[in-house]
């Protein structure tokens, strides 16, 4: 059975009781922050915090000259699991606002990718491993139908040639981005979509299963 030396690392607070003189408690505060005499300060082990992993090296006593490995990353400082997993959610909530924004879909793989992302940081909030690559996070619902606002536009034309007895002189033109926006969302909130919805997953059903049961019954089934 293989040796490993493991370097375990915990932070011990460090505190002290200074009185400063100033107009406000900010003031006062950016003086205790700027005051570098430490003299009188005291070690708080009842505040020690957790215990993580900074170096793995195969070996006996090997640290810092024996093959380093790296650290699986659930074993580092939670609080710096925190900071590390904090630029890949706002760069994932950006893509996904810029999307609202533009009124298109977000792509499955960004999707993808934000439900991994979300699924790790529950799992750092909970001290907990967490799924290792976006194949292990749950899924996302499968959308099936979306009204997309540039095709409206698109149609519009046609539209009001169709319902030029309705509309008049009223051109496609005259009808604002905000128009089409808030009309979007009175067609979704007024469509009900649930019978098609449970259709469509009856059918998926039926595909998954057709799909395995071919697979399970074919030519190279069994290892033949």
């Amino acid at each position: 059975m293989p040796n490993f030396t493991i370097e375990t690392t915990y932070r011990l607070p460090i505190y002290r009781h200074g009185t400063y003189s100033a107009e406000t408690p900010e003031a006062a505060c950016r003086l205790a922050i700027e005051d570098e005499d430490w003299d009188e300060g005291k070690q708080d082990y009842e505040c020690a915090g957790e215990t993580y992993v900074t170096g793995i090296w195969s070996g006996t006593d090997a640290a810092y000259w024996g093959d380093a490995i790296t650290v699986p990353p659930h074993f580092d400082e939670t609080v710096q699991r925190k900071a590390g997993h904090f630029e890949l959610l706002l760069g994932l909530l950006k893509i996904i606002v810029a999307d609202a924004q533009a009124s298109r879909p977000t792509t499955p793989e960004w999707l993808t990718k934000a439900n991994w992302a979300i699924a790790l940081a529950h799992a750092i909030l909970d001290g907990a491993r967490g799924p290792t690559s976006e194949d292990d996070a749950p899924r996302f619902p499968h959308v099936i139908a979306a009204i997309d606002e540039t095709r409206v536009r698109e149609m519009l034309p046609g539209i009001v040639h169709d319902h030029r007895a309705e509309f008049g002189d009223l051109r496609a033109d005259d009808v604002s981005d905000q128009d089409i926006h808030l009309a979007c969302k009175e067609t979704a909130a007024s469509t009900d979509l649930s019978r098609e919805v449970w259709n469509a997953t009856f059918q998926t059903g039926l595909v998954a299963l057709r799909r395995h049961h071919r697979i399970a019954t074919g030519p190279t089934a069994g290892g033949e």
